[in-house]
């Protein structure tokens, strides 16, 4: 579906059914803010690199990637900035660019959806990842020394796919190909392939921090990014 959408470039990559708080405080985003809760309450979350170049304003090309989010409640602060939740919906591809009277971007966009897949491969692929990340949880939570709170992940595929891609602590480059990829499977069979060695080497890392009882942590530990 192709629609006009304001565009809020960050340095996250947001995946359908995710939450994503964000903290408004730019003048011209607090006009989008405005904008959006007299509208549709929608805006568009598209990717970009962290630049700490002074007066930087990196924006996202055409033919990106990106992700509508919903603006699901908003808290007022005092001096005129907000904080926000968002979840997002459905991803996008950006079109063009559109000049528009607003201080912020406003973009043409395609929005898009999987692909059609093979329920019986699909739901074989689930069944691993699910696995893998169960076992990250568990070792995740020897490591923390307390008991993790449990996740729950969704029984259907494709969300499953994103919640578990929203979740791991992957870099931007990871986590941006995984967002334009555009088929359930190929994107849980690249999960599962994460999720081996790293799960594996948390469970390592477990046995020894069991066995240590606490004296030591033996190495950064891989992290699972929560939702709010």
């Amino acid at each position: 579906m192709i629609r006009e959408l304001p565009i809020f470039p960050l340095p996250i990559v947001l995946f359908p059914g995710a939450q994503q708080p964000l903290h408004i405080f730019e003048p011209r985003y607090r006009r989008l803010l405005q904008d959006c809760l007299a509208g549709d309450r929608r805006f568009g979350i598209a990717c970009v690199a962290p630049d700490a170049t002074p007066a930087a304003d990196p924006a996202p090309s055409p033919g990106d990637v990106g992700c509508v989010a919903l603006i699901r409640s908003t808290q007022a602060l005092p001096d005129g900035r907000s904080n926000i939740l968002t979840v997002g919906e459905r991803r996008f591809v950006l079109r063009r660019w559109i000049a528009s009277g607003h201080p912020y971007r406003v973009a043409e966009i395609d929005e898009f959806d999987d692909d059609p897949t093979d329920p019986a491969e699909v739901m074989s692929l689930a069944a691993d990842v699910r696995a893998g990340f169960d076992r990250l949880a568990r070792a995740l939570g020897v490591l923390t020394a307390r008991e993790e709170e449990e996740i729950s992940l969704p029984s259907d595929p494709q969300q499953l796919s994103f919640r578990v891609a929203a979740l791991l602590d992957l870099d931007l480059a990871a986590k941006r190909a995984l967002q334009t990829v555009r088929s359930t499977s190929a994107r849980l069979r690249q999960l599962a392939v994460v999720l081996g060695p790293v799960a594996a080497d948390a469970e390592d890392r477990a046995v020894v921090r069991e066995r240590a009882r606490g004296n030591g942590q033996g190495g950064r530990r891989p992290e699972i990014e929560r939702a709010t």
